[in-house]
């Protein structure tokens, strides 16, 4: 069934309308924008959490992290496996990961 532009718009009050809750949120983003602030010089690792450590692409990025942590960034990433292996490198090299879930 086809829907007007009327009803459509008319959605119920949901989430968004609820002022407290939308202040925790907004609370939870700054407190968040805070800490990565303070992190100082970063590099984000972006890649699947699928690939196998037999994979030569994990090996490369447990490399680049490492590469990275030693040329003074802090290494973000997911803080899963696969690509974020990265995570791994850093910490190995003596650096500093950040895992954001």
């Amino acid at each position: 069934m086809k829907m007007t532009d009327t009803e459509l718009l008319s959605v119920p009050a949901g989430p968004a309308d609820d002022p407290a809750r939308m202040a925790r949120i907004l609370t939870g983003f700054e407190e968040g924008f805070d800490a990565l602030a303070r992190i100082g010089k970063a590099v984000t690792v972006f890649g699947s959490s699928r690939t196998p450590r037999e994979d030569p692409d994990y090996d490369l990025a447990r490399r680049l992290g490492a590469e990275l942590a030693g040329q003074g960034f802090t290494v973000i990433t997911g803080g899963g496996p696969g690509i974020m292996a990265a995570n791994r490198g850093a910490k190995e090299a003596g650096g500093t990961s950040v895992g954001l879930a």
